[in-house]
């Protein structure tokens, strides 16, 4: 028997963004990050700080800050 190692199929990361406080926030958040290639779906959850992005393959962390800089917040990190 072998591992498999076949990582097709969507990815799911979760970033924290700073300066998130409304549904607008969220908005513009998830707006931004939906044009980088390859994304399926955002969701920004403001309380949280939170931002779920599902891909089709991984996504680069440059990328993701420049878009979430766009929509005027802060990249923290990944949760």
């Amino acid at each position: 028997m072998t591992a498999q190692t076949d990582t097709t199929g969507p990815v799911t990361t979760v970033f924290k963004v700073s300066g998130m406080s409304c549904g607008h926030c969220e908005g513009a958040v998830s707006g931004e990050i939906s044009q980088i290639s390859g994304v399926n779906s955002v969701t920004a959850v403001a309380k949280t700080g939170e931002v779920t992005v599902v891909s089709a393959t991984p996504l680069d962390d440059e990328a993701v800050r420049t878009a979430v800089d766009e929509a005027g917040f802060e990249l923290a990190g990944r949760a």
